[in-house]
């Protein structure tokens, strides 16, 4: 089956903000770049197969999103919000000091990264976060003071890997994985290993700058961003047979004729683990729905119903087959559309 991606556009946007919200006649979502693609294939067939307009999808971020939903409830402002974490206390106080305050949390399904290498290539079968923070860090802290990346081998990050030099490709800043890749393997790493503690006591306890340092990714080639889809990053593989790549659970599923897959902490990365919460390369994905705009805005509800359907979001339909890893309590998931249960 193929998509077309809904374009964005900032002139039906405008349009539909000069209108009133009775009528306004399509459903307006912002928010995560990483939702934006599942978000998109919902809103395509929900226009082919419903007698509603195609809703308009816009991406931006999970939290320029939220902030967009929270400005408060009315024709001028966003449904929904698409977002690759969960909605955070100080968001939600913003909604209710605008007036949103009957939100529903639509959990639609998991996402997971993995590790990959040429089948053929360096025996990268095992990693951990620290492993990883130690090989692409910037700097790193020696001795009382942060110094450039010493690492070019990733039998010196630790002995137990490959003797091969350090070359990765990962999502690049405009990708939607940045964000979990940089939290849930470099950071962690760096707190895994000590090195966070070690930065707070260069900096003299500053907490923010000592996560920024343990994020900054090193630029002397040896990491490279990959902003494209995953095409491009097996292509890079295909052409480093020293290369380790980052991709989605889906696309190496579908690629492990080529591709070999490292375990994270112990953990193999499968849908299994993923929806579990095992494995450690993983999140939940949500979009938030403002109740007062049900039954104001046409569609809405259809929408979101359509969105979590069996058909939509299940083991076997369209966004499993783009990556998303289905949610095993979906049915809860349906049951709150329908009873319009707020958080």
């Amino acid at each position: 089956m193929s998509f077309i991606k809904l374009a964005t556009s900032a002139v039906a946007i405008a349009a539909a903000s000069a209108a009133t919200a009775q009528s306004r006649d399509n459903v307006q979502v912002a928010g995560s770049s990483t939702v934006l693609p599942y978000a998109t294939i919902v809103a395509e067939l929900f226009g082919e197969n419903f007698d509603f307009p195609t809703p308009v999808v816009e991406s931006g971020g999970s939290s320029a999103g939220l902030k967009r939903f929270c400005e408060g409830v009315g024709e001028n402002t966003v449904d929904i919000a698409n977002a690759s974490r969960a909605i955070r206390p100080a968001e939600i106080e913003e909604c209710a000091a605008n007036g949103v305050t009957d939100i529903m949390e639509v959990r639609i399904g998991y996402d997971g990264i993995v590790f990959a290498s040429q089948t053929d290539g360096p025996a990268f079968t095992e990693f951990t976060p620290t492993q990883w923070y130690n090989a692409l860090a910037a700097e790193l802290p020696v001795d009382g003071a942060m110094v450039s990346n010493p690492n070019t081998n990733w039998s010196q990050v630790d002995a137990a890997l490959p003797d091969a030099d350090i070359m990765t490709f990962i999502p690049g800043t405009k990708h939607g994985t940045r964000e979990v890749f940089e939290e849930k393997v470099i950071l962690q790493g760096c707190e895994d290993s000590g090195a966070m503690a070690a930065i707070m006591e260069i900096n003299g306890g500053d907490e923010d700058a000592a996560e920024s340092a343990c994020m900054a990714i090193r630029t002397d080639g040896m990491s490279v961003d990959i902003d494209g889809d995953y095409t491009e990053t097996l292509a890079r593989i295909d052409a480093n047979p020293n290369g380790v790549g980052v991709f989605g659970l889906a696309f190496y599923e579908n690629n492990t004729s080529v591709l070999k897959v490292a375990t994270m902490n112990g953990v193999e990365p499968t849908t299994e683990t993923i929806s579990a919460g095992d494995y450690p390369v993983s999140r939940p994905l949500f979009f938030y729905v403002k109740k007062a705009h049900i039954g104001v805005i046409p569609g809405l509800k259809e929408y979101a119903e359509f969105f979590v359907s069996d058909d939509m979001a299940g083991p076997d339909g369209p966004l499993a087959e783009y990556g998303l890893v289905s949610d095993p309590e979906l049915a809860d998931t349906q049951a709150k559309i329908a009873d319009e249960t707020t958080m």
